[in-house]
């Protein structure tokens, strides 16, 4: 059986899960794992997060060096972990250096997501970042949340 998702928007999809629930096999010994979780990030959000990441890659040198957009995707969901309070995992690199273990964005929640989006317009806009037209319509989204954020840091 291949997975399937459902999205419990109305009544009808609830009543088509606790069918297809009813119909699974019951086997102690090969037992099916049934997930309710929130949404996952959306692919809106995915499409809208790479081109603010290469606009700060193309536009924004910090401490001296020039990142690409995977390397200021690490950056930015460490200070999003950082703001949230969240532990930082770090390890001694293998080849040196140190590891920072970052977040993976695809397996973020729609809410996560929101934080991430919110602290890359904030960063850029604190870099004087030019965003594309588009973005600037969201830039107040992010001062909210760098206020927010300020204000736990401190």
């Amino acid at each position: 059986m291949d997975k399937q998702t459902f999205y419990l928007r109305n009544e009808q999809y609830r009543s088509n899960l606790i069918e297809k629930i009813k119909q699974l096999p019951l086997d102690p010994s090969k037992p099916f794992a049934v997930e309710v979780s929130p949404p996952k990030r959306t692919l809106s959000q995915n499409r809208k997060m790479w081109p603010l990441l290469h606009d700060l890659s193309l536009q924004v040198v910090w401490y001296g060096e020039k990142y690409d957009e995977e390397e200021w995707k690490d950056l930015i969901t460490a200070l999003v972990a950082k703001m949230k309070k969240q532990e930082q995992k770090t390890a001694p690199g293998i080849g040196g250096g140190v590891v920072m273990f970052g977040s993976r964005t695809s397996k973020m929640r729609v809410s996560e997501m929101v934080e991430v989006i919110e602290a890359i317009y904030w960063f850029g806009t604190e870099q004087g970042v030019t965003f594309s037209e588009e973005s600037r319509l969201h830039i107040e989204w992010a001062n909210r949340w760098g206020e927010q954020n300020k204000r736990k840091a401190a």
